[in-house]
């Protein structure tokens, strides 16, 4: 299985190349971005953190939807992209925006591919996820890029200080979920044998030594995880492999960022479009990250292929991959069948691409992953494992909760 593995990550972003001609057409190509101008940001009331996780939107507008819709207006727009920023103290706080530079894209009219009746959520026939088992993978670029956040999502590290998410993983649309007043999040870890006594004494215990026996007994607690983690299985090499169980280095967010388009306080459902949030960490990590990247349409995509990582719940905290082709598109989702289940939720899906500059293979995160969703699809109800994608005003925002400023996203 791990040779099979192997075999097919090595080879995915090379079986659809065949000739200079198509090998030009699979390039990330920088575009201009719009401005995002933070205008005016307003003091509200802290939240009450009492919703229920919800995973699933009461409904979604399908791509038939979406066509009968007017094409939003600016003051629309720049309503949906202002923002909430909670922060690790319970305050909450509104922003403004205006958006310079904007041009108005062009629907996507696609026609939508005969789908399958689903009969089993989220995973469709034959499972065809791998579960990440051997440390040489789960702690190397890409894999180490996902994280586990504490409500029970994944997310994905686009820098040292930021993970990008689902916003349905800290508020349901209407307010901020348990459990999201004192979010953490999991960054990959793995322990070798005598790790407890090779980092004793370090800062970062002595750090959980000043916080009180509570967190002693929660590292106490991830030693012995760890421990009945590991298992004697020897590689195809002889090497030892972990049991795909890892260790998690917790890490408090300082702030969350959600769009208003999400975030809608019962004023009106919360739109699918707009499932992303921004985390900031309170302590920056040294892990390599994957860099945020402008979704190219399904024509762009080698093999219409996509992948992503996440820590689904019927795999008992093994990090899960896939890929699978996209069924369809609209300007901001990508539908698709990928083998999923609740947990990996919040993703970041990501492609791999030739960098025209530098005449090498980078991968960029372009969605994110939003879950199962019943969608309306020529006026018939079908059900989708859908993802958000990150249009070039999508972009823009993100950019612009890492950096404060837009000077940083003039291009993407």
């Amino acid at each position: 299985m791990e040779t099979l593995f192997w075999l097919i990550l090595s080879t995915l972003g090379w079986t659809f190349i065949c000739g200079s001609e198509m090998e030009r057409d699979f390039m990330w190509h920088l575009r201009k971005i719009p401005r995002l101008v933070s205008e005016r940001t307003f003091q509200l009331t802290s939240p009450t953190f009492e919703a229920d996780a919800k995973m699933v939107l009461n409904q979604a507008c399908g791509i038939e939807c979406q066509k009968e819709r007017p094409a939003p207006n600016l003051s629309d727009l720049e309503d949906s992209l202002s923002y909430e920023t909670v922060f690790e103290n319970g305050t909450r706080t509104l922003t403004r925006v205006k958006v310079q530079g904007w041009v108005p894209e062009p629907r996507e009219n696609v026609t939508a591919q005969e789908a399958p009746v689903r009969r089993k959520r989220q995973v469709y026939g034959t499972d065809s996820r791998f579960s990440i088992l051997d440390k040489r993978f789960l702690t190397n670029f890409p894999f180490n890029t996902a994280v586990k956040l504490s409500t029970g999502c994944s997310g994905i590290l686009i820098s040292p200080n930021h993970v990008l998410t689902a916003a349905h993983c800290v508020h349901d649309g209407n307010d901020y979920i348990k459990g999201s007043k004192k979010l953490r999040v999991g960054l990959l870890k793995m322990r070798n044998k005598g790790s407890g006594k090779k980092h004793r004494g370090s800062g970062r215990n002595r750090r959980e030594a000043r916080g009180g026996a509570g967190r002693q007994g929660s590292r106490e607690n991830l030693k012995e995880s760890a421990k009945a983690g590991r298992r004697g299985k020897e590689s195809a090499r002889g090497q030892r492999a972990a049991d795909g169980t890892p260790s998690f280095q917790w890490t408090r967010v300082k702030n969350t960022h959600i769009p208003k388009g999400w975030a809608r306080a019962g004023r009106g459902d919360a739109a699918l479009d707009y499932d992303y949030a921004l985390l900031e960490l309170k302590r920056a990590h040294k892990k390599k990250y994957m860099e945020l990247g402008v979704s190219p349409t399904v024509k762009k995509l080698p093999g219409g292929m996509i992948h992503f990582s996440g820590f689904d719940h019927d795999r008992a905290d093994q990090l899960v991959y896939r890929f699978c082709s996209v069924s369809d598109e609209s300007n901001d989702l990508l539908y698709q069948y990928c083998d999923a289940e609740s947990g990996s939720t919040g993703s970041g899906v990501y492609l791999r691409l030739k960098d025209p500059d530098k005449k090498r293979w980078k991968r960029k995160i372009i969605a994110v992953y939003s879950g199962h969703q019943w969608v309306d699809i020529n006026g018939v109800q079908k059900d989708y494992n859908v993802a958000v994608r990150i249009t070039p005003l999508k972009y823009a925002q993100i950019c612009l909760w890492m950096h404060g400023d837009d000077a940083s996203c003039t291009y993407g």
